[in-house]
C-alpha cells in the first residue's frame, strides 16, 4: 500500500490538520524511537495541529518508485520555500542537489533496514537553489498497524544556510 497517491490538502482546521496522517507520522516515530514528538496526551487533532505548527521541520514521502512528498509542516515549507501544492507534487529526491542524491538514497535504504536513522546530516536545497546543511536529523519508516511500509519521514531542527 502507498500513502497519498493523490495529494493531500494543506492541513488546516477544516481537515483537522490531517490528523490521520499526523497520527501515522507520530505513531511510527514513537514506535521506532521510543520518543514522542508531540505530547501524546493531547487529542489527535491537537497533536496534528501542533505538528503542523512545530518549530522543527517534518516531511514525509510515499513509496512510489520516485517517492513524492506527502507532507511538510509549516517550518519545512518555510525552509524549502515551497507552497503546500509545490511540495506535494515534488519528488523528494529533488530536495537534494544531484551530486548528493546517491548519499540520500543510501540513507533512505539504511532507514528501511533499521527502522530509523538518527543524527543524520546532509546538504539540501530550497526551491530557489539556496543550499543548507541539515544536522542531527532523524529519518524513520512510516508503518501501518500491520507493519507494512507506507513511506518515510524526516525530522530536523538544526539547519544552517550555506549561501
Amino acid at each position: 500500500m502507498n500513502i497519498a497517491l493523490m495529494p493531500l490538502p494543506k492541513p488546516d482546521r477544516q481537515n483537522q490538520f490531517l490528523a490521520d496522517h499526523a497520527k501515522l507520522l507520530l505513531d511510527s516515530f514513537a514506535s521506532l524511537t521510543g520518543k514522542a514528538l508531540i505530547d501524546p496526551t493531547l487529542s489527535a487533532i491537537e497533536q496534528a495541529q501542533q505538528l503542523f505548527e512545530a518549530p522543527f521541520a517534518v516531511l514525509s514521502h510515499n513509496t512510489a518508485p520516485d517517492p513524492i512528498f506527502t507532507y511538510g509542516n509549516q517550518m519545512a515549507l518555510q525552509i524549502f520555500g515551497l507552497t503546500w501544492e509545490e511540495l506535494t507534487q515534488m519528488p523528494s529526491r529533488l530536495s537534494t542537489e544531484p551530486i548528493h542524491q546517491a548519499e540520500r538514497q543510501h540513507l533512505l535504504t539504511m532507514a528501511i533496514r533499521q527502522g530509523y536513522v538518527d543524527d543524520y546530516g546532509g546538504v539540501r536545497i530550497t526551491k530557489t537553489g539556496r543550499r543548507f546543511l541539515v544536522e542531527q536529523a532523524t529519518v524513520w519508516n512510516l508503518l501501518d498497524e500491520a507493519g507494512h511500509l507506507l513511506g518515510q519521514a524526516t525530522l530536523f531542527s538544526h539547519w544552517i544556510f550555506l549561501d
